[in-house]
């Protein structure tokens, strides 16, 4: 049995083995050829902690480019320069945003790049500048941190005025206050027993009550209303009708006075006994004329006398 080992076979084998793993690492970590990258500036307002060089830069969760330095902005001491790497390929936009984003929980960060539009003009380096500058929005933490810092700032705030507000003064008064209210409470609660909420009660019944009946009353005063228009027009009609009998009937003694005028010269042979009962009744005419004068006249000064008999008579002297 042969045990001899050959150890310059064995040794080479080894190293064969080395030099395959370094190459094939090599070629996974091979950075691009130069033309095939673009350089970009970012400027981070944020803290930078978890970035590190050779951190990748990603688009839309595809590994781009990657961090190839890390300094302080020399133009401006609250900002940090980052300057990426990323392939040519890449649609870098005018409107593309880059955003610190941490890998899991390994406290570890990369860039994330959001697309722009697609529209969009492709983003070049402005005049003065060295390379292209990507805009920069604050970060899930930034955010996260500004608003903490916020609300921080308002409840100190907020704690400030409270206590200024319940110092040894405002409490005493606000002991005051309520020993007032309670007292106001307990007053309230003695006035209104049993008895008073009863009398509410019946009261509130009462009130119920008669604006039922005002209710049920309005419509019989509106045909009341309505009912005295109609009998004041058919009055004034009425006078009116009197009123122009009236004017005929004094037509009518003027022509009965013509008549007898005539009669007298024409019949001298009338009888003694006519002519007096004749003038008692032309009297009569006479006085009821006057007496229907007289009413229209007080209708015209008071028309409601016809209903009512409102109006005052003025006596004479001597008068009763």
């Amino acid at each position: 049995m042969n045990n001899k080992v050959n150890y310059t076979l064995v040794g080479f084998i080894v190293l064969l083995g080395i030099v395959s793993m370094l190459s094939f690492t090599y070629w996974m970590l091979k950075p691009a050829k130069a033309e095939d990258t673009q350089k970009y500036i970012i400027y981070f307002n944020e803290s930078v902690l978890g970035l590190n060089l050779d951190a990748p830069v990603k688009y839309k969760g595809i590994k781009v480019g990657k961090v190839i330095r890390l300094r302080i902005n020399p133009k401006n001491s609250e900002q940090i320069e980052v300057t990426v790497d990323i392939l040519k390929t890449t649609p870098i936009k005018e409107d593309t945003v880059a955003k610190l984003t941490a890998q899991g929980i390994t406290g570890l960060s990369y860039i994330n790049l959001s697309e722009g539009v697609n529209n969009s003009k492709p983003l070049r380096a402005k005049q003065g500048d060295t390379y292209p500058i990507i805009k920069s929005a604050p970060s899930f933490f930034a955010n996260v941190e500004q608003s903490l810092g916020s609300v921080s700032d308002l409840l100190a705030l907020t704690l400030g005025r409270t206590n200024k507000l319940l110092n040894d003064e405002n409490q005493k008064q606000f002991a005051k206050l309520l020993k007032k209210s309670a007292q106001v409470m307990d007053k309230i609660d003695t006035t209104l027993d049993e008895k008073t909420m009863l009398h509410i009660q019946k009261s509130a019944e009462n009130l119920e009550h008669l604006t039922t009946q005002i209710g049920k009353s309005i419509p019989k005063i509106n045909d009341f209303i309505d009912n005295s228009i109609v009998w004041e027009n058919n009055i004034n009609a009425s006078f009116f009708s009197i009123q122009q009998t009236y004017s005929k009937m004094g037509i009518t003694m003027n022509n009965m006075a013509k008549s007898f005028s005539h009669v007298e010269n024409n019949v001298e042979d009338a009888t003694v006994e006519t002519l007096p009962l004749m003038n008692g009744t032309m009297l009569e005419i006479q006085q009821t004329l006057i007496n229907l004068n007289e009413l229209l006249n007080q209708y015209e000064r008071s028309p409601s006398d016809i209903l009512f008999k409102k109006e005052k008579i003025k006596r004479g002297p001597g008068e009763k």
